[in-house]
């Protein structure tokens, strides 16, 4: 087994959370070990295929894990540097100021965290101009107080979103420009200019980006931290376990599995986990020993737990003209986040899709819950099709979670009827109201046309919750500046440590936090 030098800070994972850590550490002149499971993602016209990318799944992680029957499914997982925001879609949000608090829902209560909005604002501020989101503050009634301007200017709507943002306006709604990480520069057209790295193409959602134009935490923080001669990375380097001494209270090696298949041990003063939530909870639980018998860290049983992936539904309306938009991911309403005039509970937001086209919509053609056209090619309903993705906030339930079966396999037990009232009646409204928008009166079909189709248990790409944190350790596994209430030199920083998940994308605030942890630490270190 090879014996490798002493760490300052050993990071576990380079998405959102690790990558944005590893950033924040590097100037500080620490000695740091970044381990990523994966490879670097490899650069080919494949990226960018649809049929690749959506139907064969050739980027996802070749694993199966289990339902809470047993039963195999692929995972939406992807190992590779970068982690998951490889292909995420970028949308960069902050949480509402009430996601700290509690909120009643129609199905349970949302618990509150234990740091405030005011808290995590400057470092919402810092993620957002670090990763060059686009946006605009104040389009938004209801978002946050903001310390600063978004860097750059919202990403401009083309022609036909344009149109649904003035109609939704004239229906008494707050539509407002989506807050996108992207490395786009726009001439006064909204064209990308010839220095700007995006293209505004149509593969924003869902693709890794084969010119770097996306804010990935590869290109915007890996590539930049690894040119600080004090940090360095291994890749293909599988962790699976963590060791501690005698007395149970320090992490004294990193056991991971090498390319080659050989064993290998690293030792830090910090060790940092930011696999996901998932696989963040499994790798402690597969820690288990003396001192921690129910996995490492887990005195408070709650490592594995209150696992929370939102309740998402794709809906894809039919309008009778044709929509030519390249880059629809450009428009989002929370009009009715918090709540409506006929419904006291949060329903939750509603945002643009990437462009989908036949590919993707005859790849996910058995999942559309609606009744496809059958007199309607692909090619066509693509082309007349607006793609919305509404998002609902899933409740942590303490059933919901991760385990592992007697082989070390990854079981996720999942109740996939968690708090869905308000995603039912937010797709009602986003009917309704598309109704109004000339999306009903198709030339094209007999009758109006919304094909929607519910998230599986697979899809884990907002997956958040299963190493809490809080004041209490009876209730949570982390402090405020998650560290682990039982391990003086462990801590976690994806979405692992959220007790809550809101209704918008996790990604800017994991970012936002990583960088609070990373002040800490340098404090720490120094």
């Amino acid at each position: 087994m090879g014996d490798f030098p002493q760490y300052d800070v050993i990071i576990i994972g380079t998405g959102a959370g690790g990558g944005t850590l590893a950033h924040r550490l590097a100037p500080s002149g620490k000695r740091v070990l970044i381990l990523e499971r994966g490879d670097y993602l490899p650069r080919e016209r494949d990226n960018w295929d649809s049929t690749a990318v959506f139907v064969k799944a050739k980027y996802r992680a070749p694993e199966f894990w289990l339902d809470k029957h047993g039963n195999e499914f692929p995972p939406e997982v992807n190992y590779y540097v970068g982690g998951n925001t490889k292909f995420y879609g970028a949308a960069l949000f902050r949480l509402r100021p009430e996601d700290f608090g509690e909120i009643r829902h129609h199905g349970g209560l949302s618990p509150a965290w234990p740091i405030r909005y005011e808290d995590l604002e400057p470092y919402y501020t810092q993620a957002e101009h670090l990763y060059r989101v686009h946006g605009r503050h104040g389009e938004d009634p209801w978002e946050g107080p903001c310390s600063a301007q978004y860097a750059h200017p919202p990403v401009e709507h083309e022609p036909r979103i344009q149109q649904l943002s003035d109609d939704m306006e004239k229906q008494g709604l707050h539509p407002f420009h989506l807050p996108i990480g992207v490395d786009l520069t726009q001439d006064e057209n909204g064209k990308a200019t010839h220095l700007s790295a995006c293209i505004r193409c149509n593969r924003v959602d869902g693709f890794p980006c084969l010119v770097r134009g996306k804010s990935d935490a590869q290109v915007v923080c890996v590539e930049p931290a690894l040119a600080h001669p004090n940090v360095e990375m291994i890749t293909n380097a599988h962790v699976t376990r963590l060791d501690t001494d005698p007395t149970g209270r320090s992490v004294t090696a990193v056991v991971a599995r090498l390319a080659d298949g050989e064993p290998a041990r690293f030792s830090a003063d910090i060790v940092v986990v930011a696999c996901g939530a998932v696989n963040s909870a499994a790798l402690l639980l597969a820690s288990a020993g003396d001192r921690h018998p129910g996995g490492l860290a887990n005195s408070s049983g709650v490592v594995g737990r209150h696992y929370m992936r939102h309740n998402n539904l794709a809906l894809m309306a039919v309008s009778k003209e044709p929509n030519d938009t390249q880059f629809q991911k450009t428009l989002a309403l929370h009009d009715w986040y918090l709540g409506a005039d006929d419904w006291d509970y949060p329903l939750g937001g509603i945002q643009m899709l990437g462009k989908s086209d036949a590919e993707q919509i005859h790849g996910e053609a058995p999942r559309w819950a609606g009744a496809m056209a059958p007199d309607m090619p692909f090619e066509v309903l693509a082309h007349h099709a607006v793609d919305f993705w509404l998002c609902g906030e899933d409740l942590p339930q303490p059933d919901n979670r991760v385990t592992l079966d007697g082989n070390g396999r990854i079981r996720l037990t999942l109740d996939e009827s968690n708090n869905i009232a308000g995603l039912g009646r937010l797709r009602h409204k986003l009917q309704h109201l598309l109704g109004h928008l000339g999306m009903h009166e198709d030339h094209l079909l007999s009758h109006s046309i919304y094909l929607h189709k519910g998230m599986p248990i697979g899809a884990t790409a907002h997956q958040a919750g299963t190493v809490r944190f809080g004041t209490d350790p009876a209730s949570s596994a982390l402090d405020v500046h998650c560290k682990a209430h039982d391990v003086d030199n462990l801590y976690v920083v994806d979405t692992s440590f959220f007790p809550s998940i809101g209704a918008v994308n996790p990604s800017l605030t994991a970012m936002a936090n990583a960088l609070r942890v990373g002040d800490h630490l340098v404090e720490r270190l120094s």
